[in-house]
């Protein structure tokens, strides 16, 4: 029986040492001493005995026995050798009782090399076992900044902390986002846990290669983590074998997406996509059955600036369709309720779903790929989910010409800005305020609050550092009325409004209802498999700022005019030379900052005075936002 198992295998050597030597790769196993003799390592660190994958046993210490194997470990020395003898003896143990003695082998990179033990190696991979027992010691790289040294240095600790040795990641932070999901911080798990996930892992990856993930050019920590974001811990840990082939299936289109370089596709301008179709053509006869959209509020317009203006768009909405849309609201919906009132709005019809905060994205995926006919959409920026669009406007462009003209109205060259949250978005915000203000004032310095920080007070900031320009909230909260938003002198105890940026969420909301109506949205899903985030600014009318008659009648029409510049895309808040405050040039001379980098920045321009917040300073209600879409966190 033994001689019959080798011949097999010989066969299967043959054909791999003749496939390497056509294609021109080395035929023999690699050979870690080689390896090593062109790389850096740091120390040495002693495993014990782990159960490795057999998938991830690639090679041999040293050249003693790497010419008797193919480079797929299978032998390709004669039956009648003593090799061969001694293979086939090898075989008949693992068929009669099974192969238990450890073998010895050095890790390196998360590959093992065979120090000792070879043949049962080879054995086991001829009768595609999973795994064998071996006493390993590993070998740690000198650490660099090189991508494929530090996707190593994050799998040690995942792997430190899970035991979990047979699961890689191709993307930086996944290893890191995929331990967030489970709930596990730093802490060790337990033997217990170990094993359930162990339990997991495998039957994961048996069904996603099953469907063909080795064609895709990531690896399977990618997509397990991608499909545990959809679905949570929990209820994957519980999933059935056939719940999880049918839920691969169902998200495949994620991760697709994750193989993208950029994954991430921007929708600049709606009249990209509008002028496909006749502007009369988004009408649907009055007979045709009504869209139902819902907006899904995570406080209530009387409590918020923000909620009041998207409630303020949606009133614009029901009155420009009066025929062709209903509208629902809902107020006061998060993490813990985002999935039954999503599921209710549902069951009532909705076709199309805004929601109105990010905090709301994570618990939405699953029901958004349970129901594809659905129309997703969550208010956020750089959010790279395929089944739910984002979008977002390009308030940058009016902080800018507000930050020119608190340049030019500062007369110690001191002004605040007071922001929100650290995410996508509000530091494209805060810099653009601050290149807008050093445009024309060279020497003005932008100081820097959140008021999502615990302890603010805006007022003592304000004397603390000698300020009475102030750039803060957008517009008016109805229920704690102030003059305190948009952008205002605060001196002597009064407060003069100067300029107030605007959200036309109502233009915003009725062009991508129009782009459903003429089939234009349905279109845009592209074969890339990109995520789609809509982006639009001054160009596409959404954006928009009003100067009071306190501002100099000259800083006014300057301002008007640069905002001309702005809507017709002749002028670009990032434009030339920008320097980071660390001194790093973020963008060369004469380039304009491409929309990616605009919308990525996780860094302040050089003449703010201040930083991003860490997540523990800020107040409880902000952490789930910034967890979810803060820079800090992506990084």
């Amino acid at each position: 029986m033994s001689e019959i198992e080798y011949e097999e295998a010989l066969k299967l050597g043959k054909r791999e040492y003749k496939a390497c030597i056509s294609a021109g790769r080395f035929p023999y196993l690699p050979v870690l001493d080689a390896i090593l003799a062109r790389e850096e390592v740091q120390t040495e660190q002693n495993m014990g005995l782990v159960q490795v994958p057999l998938d991830f046993v690639v090679g041999t210490s040293t050249m003693g026995r790497t010419r008797s194997f193919a480079a797929n470990f299978m032998p390709i020395m004669g039956e009648k050798t003593e090799f061969g003898l001694k293979w086939a003896t090898l075989a008949d143990a693992q068929i009669n009782e099974g192969i238990r003695d450890p073998i010895t082998a050095y890790e390196y990179r998360n590959r093992y090399y065979v120090v000792e033990g070879n043949k049962r190696v080879s054995v086991l991979k001829y009768f595609k076992a999973d795994s064998i027992p071996a006493f390993v010691t590993r070998k740690i790289p000198k650490y660099s900044e090189d991508e494929d040294i530090r996707l190593y240095y994050e799998f040690m600790e995942f792997n430190r902390i899970t035991g979990i040795n047979n699961l890689e990641f191709s993307k930086i932070g996944m290893a890191e986002q995929l331990l967030e999901l489970t709930g596990s911080g730093k802490e060790l798990w337990d033997e217990e846990k170990r094993s359930e996930f162990a339990s997991l892992v495998l039957h994961f990856t048996k069904a996603y290669e099953f469907r063909g993930g080795r064609k895709l050019p990531i690896r399977t920590g990618d997509a397990l983590t991608a499909f545990i974001g959809v679905y949570g811990f929990a209820e994957t840990m519980k999933m059935s074998d056939e719940a999880l082939n049918g839920n691969i299936i169902k998200c495949w289109n994620e991760f697709v997406m994750l193989a993208q370089k950029k994954s991430v596709g921007l929708v600049m301008d709606p009249k990209q996509v509008q002028e496909k179709k006749s502007l009369f053509s988004y009408f649907l006869p009055a007979t045709a059955k009504k869209l139902k959209v819902a907006f899904l509020y995570p406080k209530s317009p009387k409590d918020s600036d923000w909620i009041y203006a998207h409630e303020l768009g949606r009133n614009y909405l029901e009155e420009t369709f009066p025929d062709q849309i209903t509208t629902v609201c809902v107020d006061n919906v998060n993490e813990s309720n985002i999935g039954d009132v999503l599921n209710d709005v549902i069951h009532q019809g909705v076709n199309i779903v805004f929601e109105v905060g990010p905090q709301m994205m994570q618990q939405s995926l699953k029901i958004a790929v349970d129901h594809p006919d659905v129309k997703i959409l969550n208010c956020s920026l750089n959010t790279p989910h395929k089944y739910i669009r984002t979008y977002y406007s390009r308030m940058y462009e009016a902080k800018f010409l507000a930050g020119m003209i608190a340049g030019a109205m500062s007369e110690n060259d001191r002004i605040a800005y007071i922001a929100d949250y650290p995410i996508y978005g509000m530091i494209a915000n805060i810099n653009a305020f601050a290149l807008g203000a050093s445009f024309t004032n060279p020497r003005a310095k932008i100081y820097l609050e959140w008021s999502t920080k615990k302890g603010y007070d805006r007022d003592r900031f304000l004397r603390e550092n000698d300020i009475c320009i102030v750039s803060d909230q957008d517009m008016i909260t109805p229920q704690a009325a102030s003059r305190q938003f948009g952008l205002y002198r605060c001196e002597n105890g009064e407060t003069t409004n100067l300029v107030m940026p605007l959200w036309n969420w109502g233009i915003f909301y009725e062009k991508l209802i129009k782009s459903v109506l003429v089939g234009v949205y349905q279109s845009e899903d592209n074969d890339e498999g990109r995520a789609l985030n809509y982006w639009w600014g001054m160009s596409a009318g959404v954006i928009d700022m009003i100067c009071s008659k306190h501002v100099p009648a000259g800083v006014r029409r300057l301002a008007d005019h640069f905002k001309e510049d702005i809507r017709r895309s002749h002028l670009s808040p990032f434009y030339g030379e920008i320097y980071s405050q660390d001194g790093e040039l973020r963008n060369n001379r004469h380039e304009e900052m491409k929309p990616e980098a605009v919308m990525e920045m996780d860094y302040l321009v050089d003449n703010v005075i201040g930083s991003l917040p860490q997540k523990e300073t800020l107040k409880d209600t902000a952490k789930s936002v910034v967890q979810l879409k803060g820079v800090e966190e992506a990084k």
